[in-house]
């Protein structure tokens, strides 16, 4: 289950709202960026990123100069990951809506040092956004690594809200003349574009052909 806090407590549409880590887990690992919310100079920043989850903690990098991860490193931060299903496209306007799942995750963040560490999370980057690809390209070089830096964030004050299904009008409104449902959004792979630099004879590895 997960935990409830003064953050992670929805204030509206509380039905919308799963308290099971299976939710959690189903929003973030179907995923392929997030948002990282953090503040810098005193103000906030909110920067798209790759991420990886390791069990309870999802890792997050980036070039060891962005100001975003330095800022980061020993602070509260926020991230967030959404996917949007469908629109609900209602008889009033006011009723309108988007179906989605999203999860916010809360806490401290901290830069991982460890070497060993930091390579399991860029290899759960990785695998995130191309499963199986890790093992296929060449692995990060040293100088890669140290231009390289990786925070982590424990899973353990997290947030998840789900809307499913139609429109929600007022009574009086379902005898209009207007269409009502949900126009959904499915999101699908093309077909691999290699590199106009690729040698001849490479073919595409199947872990990236298989996904379309």
């Amino acid at each position: 289950m997960l935990s409830t806090t003064s953050r992670t407590t929805l204030g509206r549409e509380k039905q919308r709202g799963s308290t099971g880590r299976s939710d959690l887990y189903e929003v973030l690992d179907t995923g392929l960026f997030c948002h990282l919310g953090v503040v810098v100079d005193g103000y906030p920043m909110v920067v798209p990123t790759g991420y990886g989850r390791i069990g309870e903690t999802l890792y997050l990098h980036g070039s060891t100069g962005a100001r975003s991860l330095r800022a980061g490193d020993g602070t509260e931060v926020c991230v967030t990951v959404t996917h949007v299903d469908g629109i609900v496209l209602a008889r009033s306007v006011f009723h309108h809506s988007v179906n989605y799942r999203s999860a916010i995750v809360y806490g401290r963040a901290r830069l991982v040092t460890d070497e060993e560490e930091r390579l399991a999370g860029l290899r759960a980057l990785t695998e995130q956004l191309a499963p199986g690809q890790w093992d296929h390209a060449r692995p990060p070089s040293r100088k890669e690594l140290a231009a390289t830096a990786v925070l982590a964030l424990s899973l353990e004050e997290a947030s998840v809200k789900i809307r499913r299904g139609g429109p929600s009008d007022e009574p009086e409104d379902y005898a209009l003349p207007v269409w009502a449902g949900v126009l959904p959004l499915e999101t699908s792979w093309g077909a691999p574009l290699p590199d106009p630099v690729l040698p001849e004879g490479i073919d595409v590895p199947v872990h990236i052909s298989g996904r379309r």
